[in-house]
């Protein structure tokens, strides 16, 4: 009789309760059906209190015309909110400066971003059940501010692994202030052009200071990932095994088609495998274990790092970069890189960026070729623009039997507090203060970086390398760095034996490996005591 009083209560509201219904129970039942009828009632009038209220943000430039931007929205739970036309993101709203929220009352806070150069926008608000009704909305209206122009400077951000539609990279590239992009758009598992007419080029421009390029690839496998940019068309790699074909099989036929080849993180498997084949433009030293608000805390299936000499949220960033030292000591002059990955990891667009310095007007090549001269910086955040003897980095640096000094001076300005700015030379790391002065005296290559104050996530930047000669000698490899790498192929042949034991293609798949190891193995035998 309980269940049934209290299914007639529940039922009955939003409708009028018919006294004579109550009239015909007992005084207990009585009780009990208007006790639930209050309890319900009470719900919903509570349900009504907390009608969702309509927020509405309109973000401006200095010039008081809306400003396409990003905004992070949350409670104090943590949970991020979106408009009710979006699906959830972690890359946050992006917009063209207006954008509008339905929002239970509660306590939020929202961050307003526009890529580093900009100011950045973090306040709380509430909102209450006595707050305006729906129809009136809520208005927050936010300035942003230009702090550094970088393209004044002729520095060129992009970002080299997007994987987000491509109908909205036009409008993210304006939010984010972003130059270059190369989106992704067939790798191992997809290749999204399957089926339709390819587009007469792939190459769009946003406007005359924007460009995107649609044809980027990714090969993805048991040695890692190689990123393929500014192609002219495809290759097809689906259908793909873990360990079959051997990577370097795409590596070569994305290079014939004319591709720029990316070694997307240096802690892959493949990495000196690919060092080896000697077709790699570019190397990610910001890559997407590097978030917004945190780290990826391993090396996926990457060669992982000592954690005792690299723990904590710093350890994979500063891991990273240790071995684009060694491969720099072992005498390859290969760019860094910066990617995101937005679209499949927890990146807005252009969170970590590779900053080219263009001296002539900026279109695809220039901007390509001076990231192939090695004139640019990457960050995450810092804005570091250097100069050693008043060249770029990239440039090599002569010197008379002897050595000589090197001037470093330039700017850096970060929305973070700096915890230091170091010189890396020839791997080996110093506190430097700028303008500053060294003396080198032997072939080899420096380098400037500076690391921002969070410490969730490895928040930096870092200058491609300028590469000294001494009396017209370049440097030799350094032995501990040889041996390193030749250990490291050691241990991917083992790997890559046990993973394909008993397949007859299995000699196939070494094959490039135990070319690699005679390459390294020379190495050793061509270099010098550290």
């Amino acid at each position: 009789m309980i269940d049934k009083v209290g299914d007639s209560a529940c039922r009955s509201l939003g409708s009028v309760f018919c006294y004579s219904t109550v009239k015909t129970l007992s005084l207990i039942d009585r009780v009990k059906t208007l006790v639930c009828l209050v309890v319900c009632w009470g719900l919903t009038l509570s349900g009504l209190a907390d009608e969702p209220l309509t927020v509405t943000f309109r973000v401006t430039g200095a010039d008081g015309a809306v400003l396409p931007c990003r905004i992070h929205l949350r409670d104090d739970a943590g949970k991020a909110w979106h408009t009710k036309f979006e699906r959830a993101a972690p890359w946050g709203h992006i917009c063209d400066g207006m954008a509008q929220f339905d929002l239970p009352a509660g306590n939020y806070v929202y961050e307003i971003e526009k890529g580093p150069q900009w100011s950045v926008v973090s306040k709380r608000f509430s909102l209450q059940s006595t707050s305006p009704p729906a129809d009136q909305p809520i208005q927050i209206v936010e300035q942003l501010k230009q702090q550094v122009d970088l393209v004044g400077e002729g520095w060129y951000g992009g970002d080299l692994h997007v994987h987000r539609p491509i109908a909205e990279i036009p409008l993210i590239m304006r939010a984010e202030d972003l130059r270059i992009a190369s989106v992704q758009t067939w790798w191992n598992e997809q290749n999204l052009w399957e089926g339709k007419t390819l587009p007469p080029t792939p190459l769009s421009l946003v406007d005359s200071a924007r460009m995107f390029h649609v044809f980027g690839g990714e090969d993805e496998r048991g040695g890692g990932a190689l990123l393929f940019h500014d192609m002219d068309r495809l290759i097809d790699i689906t259908g793909s095994e873990r360990e079959w074909p051997p990577s370097v099989r795409f590596q070569d036929q994305a290079a014939e088609a004319g591709a720029w080849v990316e070694i997307e993180k240096p802690f892959w498997w493949d990495t000196p495998i690919w060092l080896a084949n000697g077709k790699v433009d570019s190397i990610g030293i910001a890559h997407n274990h590097l978030h917004r608000r945190g780290v990826l805390p391993n090396e996926a299936w990457g060669r992982p790092r000592d954690e005792n000499r690299y723990p904590g949220a710093l350890g994979n960033g500063l891991y990273t970069q240790e071995l684009y030292y060694r491969i720099l000591n072992c005498g390859f002059r290969i760019p860094p890189s910066a990617s995101s990955a937005s679209g499949v990891l927890a990146n807005p667009v252009g969170y970590n960026r590779v900053y080219a310095h263009l001296e002539s007007e900026f279109t695809w090549k220039t901007w390509w070729n001076r990231f192939r001269a090695g004139h640019v910086f990457v960050s995450n955040g810092p804005l570091l623009r250097l100069t050693a003897n008043g060249q770029l980095p990239g440039t090599t640096l002569s010197f008379e039997k002897g050595g000589g000094l090197i001037r470093i001076k330039g700017r850096l300005d970060s929305r973070d507090p700096i915890e230091s700015i170091e010189l890396v030379q020839n791997g080996e790391i110093t506190k430097l203060s700028l303008p500053g002065e060294i003396r080198v005296k032997e072939s080899g290559w420096i380098l400037v970086r500076a690391i921002a104050s969070p410490k969730e996530t490895f928040r930096f930047a870092s200058t491609g390398p300028w590469y000294v000669e001494i009396g017209d000698r370049t440097a030799r490899p350094r032995r501990e760095d040889a041996a390193f790498f030749l250990q490291w192929v050691r241990e991917r042949r083992e790997r890559v034996a046990e993973t394909m034991k008993g397949d007859a293609r299995l000699n196939q798949s070494l094959a490039p490996i135990d070319k690699a190891l005679s390459f390294w193995q020379e190495k050793l035998g061509s270099s010098k005591a550290n």
